[in-house]
């Protein structure tokens, strides 16, 4: 005899209610923002260092001496 498989899956209307559970919460977030500390991290990165650090890496400590 064979057995029936049973079908997966989430119908439409699961689907549906889950999608605008998921974009309120989402929504929810981005209203919030983005920390003031987070900023200044992100805005440090942007500036370009005057000095490059290649070619440095040897210099200070190559386990040597």
């Amino acid at each position: 005899m064979k057995e029936a498989k049973k079908q997966g899956g989430l119908n439409a209307e699961i689907q549906s209610r889950i999608g605008h559970q998921l974009r309120a919460m989402y929504d929810d977030v981005v209203r919030q923002g983005v920390p003031d500390r987070f900023a200044e991290l992100i805005r440090k990165l942007d500036v370009p260092e005057a000095t490059p650090q290649l070619g440095n890496a040897g210099d200070k400590n190559d386990g040597g001496e």
